[in-house]
């Protein structure tokens, strides 16, 4: 292993612990961070310029907040559940509490429409839309739309991304992405990709090929530490995922082949809690309008994946 490559894997590995060290409580009490504030400090009394965003400009707007159930303004507080192993979506700051990302910007920048205090309650990937609707508010956290989960949850779309494979800087162990039989692919649990890759492995044993092997990860950062270490040849996920892990690991990945299956990202709702929903739409048609989403966009450098207009459950194949 290189110098570099040990320095890298050493960066991957610190920001696990630090993950871990957030999300290891069994309850959502235990878990919880609260990203209410704009100027939180970490327990050394430095502020992150990871966590400051200014919402203090966004007024309340009272006639989208009526439209929110007692269920969810009762408390004063609007709570989402996210997955913070997904830089930079949602991810845990260097202070080891704090959860950041551009999933939290915009759960700060909607509670303030909505005149509610934020909460960020970390959870694993595949039990936030089984959640929504009973212990979170809302689940914004790079939730890509399809049909299956439509069946499950409300959709209003945010983002778009598509998926992206990365590998060991110079492909050293040779991955060809038109076969994938016999190679070690490491995904998250319960991400677009995961079924993917597993539908593509069942393709690999049908045809009597080498046994490509899934190995899935309740953490992205885990799924990273997995390349970086070569216990998998390639990772696949989220286009804005895989590009901030090369620079987390000072470029000692890289991406292969092209961006794959561009599809909208989206906060799930409650399902058939069409006023919500609605009021999630028309929330963040105000924070495009007054330049919010774009400042979000601008300071995780994810333009490429901005909408003009939000949609509620917008038809995917």
């Amino acid at each position: 292993m290189t110098a570099l490559r040990t320095k890298a894997l050493a960066a991957v590995v610190a920001l696990a612990a630090a993950v871990s060290l957030a999300a290891c409580g069994t309850t959502d009490e235990a878990s919880s961070s609260s990203s209410s504030s704009d100027s939180s400090s970490s327990s050394s009394g430095s502020t992150s310029d990871l966590q400051k965003f200014d919402v203090s400009g966004i007024k309340k707007n009272e006639k989208i907040a009526a439209m929110l159930p007692d269920s969810i303004t009762k408390d004063g507080i609007l709570l989402n559940g996210a997955d913070t192993t997904y830089a930079p979506d949602a991810f845990i700051d260097a202070d080891g509490k704090t959860p950041v990302g551009y999933d939290i910007d915009l759960t700060k920048a909607l509670a303030a429409v909505f005149g509610l205090k934020p909460k960020v309650v970390t959870s694993t990937l595949d039990t936030i839309i089984p959640s929504v609707g009973s212990k979170y508010d809302l689940g914004i956290s790079a939730l890509t739309v399809s049909k299956e989960r439509e069946e499950a949850v409300d959709f209003v779309t945010y983002f778009q991304a598509g998926m992206t494979y990365a590998v060991q800087k110079g492909n050293p162990k040779k991955v060809d992405l038109s076969n994938l039989c016999g190679v070690k692919v490491a995904v998250q649990t319960g991400s677009t990709e995961e079924v993917d890759i597993n539908a593509k492995a069942k393709e690999c044993e049908k045809a009597g090929k080498a046994k490509m092997e899934v190995l899935s990860y309740d953490q992205q950062t885990d799924v990273t530490t997995a390349v970086v270490s070569g216990k998998a040849a390639v990772f696949y996920a989220d286009t804005p995922v895989t590009n901030y892990a090369i620079k987390q690991t000072g470029d000692e990945l890289q991406t292969l082949g092209k961006d794959v299956d561009v599809t909208p990202q989206a906060i799930a709702v409650k399902k058939g809690d069409t006023q919500t929903a609605q009021a999630v739409k028309l929330a963040l048609e105000e924070l495009i309008k007054d330049g919010t989403y774009d400042r979000i966009m601008q300071k995780w450098g994810i333009e490429s994946g901005a909408i003009d207009k939000p949609v509620i459950n917008p038809s995917v194949e």
